[in-house]
């Protein structure tokens, strides 16, 4: 079993931990410091042993920081874990801060009238970021400093880094040899006139050198760091435990490993000018260049778009890998069905079963993010994760949130269904309904090459606008080729402004959350495509759209037919009958009756 039902939250931990970290803190002089989730490589999730912010806070969201000061600990999450962290935090001791509406900067403004020294570990922190933060504090007498981390001062039985083996991605699979693509992005920064990269983001360096890993669960990449030179050559700074002898034949002599301890003084011997991506390099790249008298060109990292771009080979994976998981995922709902008269499924048996439906396709590598199950109330906490404490029996009236995914070698894949647990609530069907209506809008788009997330991202809102509702989540994120199950640089929100293009695969799941009661989220994975010329258009403009490859019937207990227009209508028919074509031979005779019920035309 991947995903386990232990408590990770620790509340009454909090207190303790935040007094002997303040203690630390004023003995170096320090008014306080701010404590974020990420690690150096700044991905959102991380291995055990850079859990700071689950360790002192025992808030387990996979995005947020606190900033401790001498009577205040504030713990800042954005919309998706403002629910949750009330649960996960000691409030008598961490006060939770709404992010990014309220600003790191801003807050210490305002509680530090009298200026102060915060400390922050120049490692695990952007220069994107700390200039941000910076720039607000230039004129109130607070200064914000590098130092060595003090979390890892107090935290003494720290768990040891992660040095899993990494594995060769078969040639087959990742469509284009490693060299082959490390020459690709070396043209590209010498056609721009700079000598070298600094790659810092574990999925780009498993991309570029088409490798893969277990250093952290759930997301199979090498933790890694990286110098891509304009030749094509890379010094590859690793634990030397994750190399295998097939490895570093496969990975060639122009591929350099190094112990990770000397990538530090690696920066300062550049020449220059080097490639530095400000929003995920960390900023002690910075600060080690500029202290060798290293030009810095800030550009993004080199390997974001080829990687969102999927090839021929990558996309042919990902639709088998969606088709053999919704196999899987039908013969769940099946099961499900079956189950729920029986009135003692629960959240924690449910995660069981999926788990154990995909592992049946002898296939699965790994979950692609713990199981997100939540019924009744607890589907209204967005990233909720059951534990054996939370646990709740279904019951008749409610509907449940069931948002999971697969690592298979040939694809990853992310998929959420609301299910009726007997007959729904209006409040439920109206809601649902207009949820689906958002997710149908984004799956019919059509839209000028050019436009990025932020222009579509209000497609899917529109149903909820009308209704005076909306959802705290971006409508959709890129999902990586047997990699991190959430890819930038695309995404469709309001703060992803990359255009979109083809190749690229994206989440579309629109949502609606009542806290207390009830939550309702629809996801499909759709991969941007040249669009057809429709039947009588005369394809003046070049225009893209979405394939779906998610296939999974949808809960039609849930739908309210009459709010659904005949387009609408038209296009969940149409849904239907290819779930039944492309899923029905794939699963057994008795989940294949479930099915053509399920997808039964409206």
């Amino acid at each position: 079993m991947f995903q386990s039902f232990d408590e990770t939250a620790h509340p009454e931990l909090g207190a303790p931990r935040l007094a002997r970290l303040r203690t630390a803190l004023s003995e170096a002089g320090f008014t306080g410091c701010i404590v974020p989730r990420a690690d150096i490589h700044q991905g959102e999730y991380v291995a055990a042993s850079d859990a700071r912010l689950r360790w002192l806070t025992g808030f387990t969201g996979s995005a947020g920081f606190c900033i401790i000061l001498p009577d205040l600990a504030g713990v800042f999450v954005d919309g998706r874990y403002r629910t949750q962290v009330k649960g996960e935090v000691d409030l008598a001791a961490f006060t939770p801060v709404p992010w990014p509406d309220v600003r790191a900067g801003d807050w210490l403004a305002e509680h530090l009238p009298g200026g102060g020294r915060v400390a922050y570990d120049p490692w695990l922190h952007t220069t994107r970021e700390i200039a941000e933060i910076a720039a607000r504090l230039s004129a109130t007498g607070i200064a914000l400093e590098a130092a060595a981390n003090f979390v890892d001062r107090i935290w003494a039985d720290r768990p040891l880094p992660p040095a899993g083996p990494a594995t060769i991605q078969p040639a087959g699979l990742a469509g284009e040899a490693s060299a082959a693509k490390r020459a690709r992005i070396a043209a590209d920064l010498a056609r721009a006139g700079q000598a070298a990269a600094v790659l810092t983001l574990p999925d780009s360096l498993s991309w570029l050198l088409n490798i893969r890993g277990s250093d952290i669960p759930r997301n199979p990449v090498v933790q890694c760091l990286g110098i891509l030179h304009a030749d094509g050559g890379l010094d590859l700074f690793i634990n030397a435990a994750k190399l295998s002898p097939g490895l570093r034949a496969h990975l060639g002599t122009e591929v350099r490993p190094h112990p990770p301890e000397d990538f530090a003084g690696a920066l300062g011997a550049l020449a220059a000018p080097v490639r530095v991506d400000r929003a995920s390099a960390p900023v002690a790249v910075t600060q080690l260049l500029e202290a060798a008298g290293v030009q810095i060109a800030w550009d993004a990292d080199p390997c974001l778009l080829p990687k969102a771009r999927k090839n021929a080979a990558e996309i042919a994976g990902m639709e088998e890998a969606h088709l053999r998981d919704g196999a899987a995922m039908a013969g769940f709902l099946a099961w499900l069905e079956a189950e729920l008269p029986k009135g003692a499924m629960t959240e924690i048996a449910a995660v069981t079963a999926l788990e154990g439906f995909r592992r049946a396709t002898n296939a699965l590598k790994e979950i692609s993010f713990d199981t997100i199950c939540g019924s009744g109330p607890n589907g209204a906490i967005m990233h909720y994760r059951v534990n054996r404490a939370t646990d709740r029996t279904f019951r008749p009236g409610e509907i449940v949130v069931i948002d999971s995914g697969g690592q298979y070698v040939d694809g990853t894949t992310d998929i959420t269904r609301t299910i009726a647990i007997g007959s729904p609530g209006p409040d439920e069907r109206a809601a649902f309904t207009r949820v689906l209506q958002g997710m149908i809008a984004v799956s019919r788009l059509r839209w000028p090459r050019g436009l990025a997330g932020c222009h579509l991202d209000a497609i899917a809102r529109y149903p909820l606008w009308l209704a005076h509702q909306d959802y705290n989540h971006g409508t959709g994120h890129g999902v990586g080729a047997y990699l991190s199950v959430h890819e930038g640089p695309a995404g469709l929100s309001r703060r992803h402004d990359v255009p979109l293009e083809p190749g690229m695969v994206l989440s579309n799941e629109p949502g609606y959350y009542r806290e207390g009661a009830f939550g309702i989220r629809i996801e499909n994975l759709v991969l941007v495509a040249a669009a057809d010329v429709p039947l009588g258009g005369d394809g003046e403009r070049e225009m893209l759209a979405f394939r779906t490859l998610t296939f999974v019937p949808l809960d039609r207990r849930l739908i309210d037919r009459g709010m659904l227009s005949q387009d609408e209508i038209g296009w969940l028919d149409a849904y239907h009958a290819q779930v039944l074509e492309r899923i029905g031979p794939r699963v057994s005779d008795g989940t294949r009756a479930w099915l053509a019920a399920a997808c039964a035309p409206l």
